[in-house]
């Protein structure tokens, strides 16, 4: 009976939303990673006290899978009285955000470079964050890798969890189909409410910078879609 409980937690735990493709570290990048992580990095196996991380109390803002870090870099430039965890498994991403958060001043963010769902499941403490970003999560486009998709009822439930009352969840995608499946998924979720209405999108809020990859989708016709839902 147990070892079948440990298969099938096994089986679950391989089943990840992204896969590891990072390219190889520029030297910056490296020399970043080396030097600032220190200052700037979380690591998974220690301890965690926010108020102790940032030497204060302010609203927390999590973003997961921030890429390459220029949009989480001015947002937390732009307000300053808030800070900023950022969650990324590839290690350039990681480095080039480090040295933006350098080259800048910028002083309130911490970042983990670890898996988003085990970071929340065992880092961050219950109604902790006022904010949490999930901006163009990978749609795994293909039918048989839907289950890849990050956005599933189990993490929706988690982030509940991890969100205070009234707290925010904001995701954005420019793949319609996954739009539509972020959509009716958070429509059905318990415990959140669509802050545009029943069964609707949001316009962008002026705190989500608009990306190169998006600019670039705009002029090709492309959408973007924002959600925006509170915690009740």
């Amino acid at each position: 009976m147990n070892d079948a409980k440990h298969n099938t937690e096994q089986q679950r735990r391989r089943v990840r939303s992204y896969v590891r493709r990072e390219g190889r570290l520029t030297p910056g990048q490296q020399r970043a990673l080396d030097e600032l992580w220190p200052q700037f990095g979380l690591a998974f196996e220690a301890p965690l006290n926010l108020t102790d991380v940032f030497g204060r109390s302010a609203p927390i803002t999590l973003e997961i899978g921030f890429g390459n870090g220029a949009s989480l870099a001015e947002m937390a430039e732009q307000d300053p009285a808030s800070d900023f965890i950022g969650i990324e498994v590839h290690r350039p991403g990681v480095g080039r955000l480090l040295m933006e958060l350098q080259q800048r001043a910028i002083g309130n963010v911490r970042v983990f470079c670890h898996d988003a769902v085990e970071v929340l499941e065992r880092k961050i403490p219950d109604a902790a964050l006022d904010r949490v970003l999930l901006l163009f999560p990978d749609p795994w486009p293909k039918k048989k890798h839907h289950k890849r998709r990050i956005l599933q009822p189990a993490f929706v439930a988690l982030i509940a969890r991890k969100l205070k009352a009234g707290g925010l969840f904001h995701m954005a995608t420019d793949w319609e189909p996954y739009a539509e499946h972020m959509l009716e998924l958070m429509e059905a979720s318990p415990g959140f409410v669509n802050c545009n209405g029943q069964g609707r999108y949001s316009a962008r809020p002026d705190y989500r910078p608009v990306t190169k990859f998006e600019r670039r989708g705009q002029r090709l016709g492309h959408g973007v879609w924002d959600l925006l839902y509170r915690r009740a």
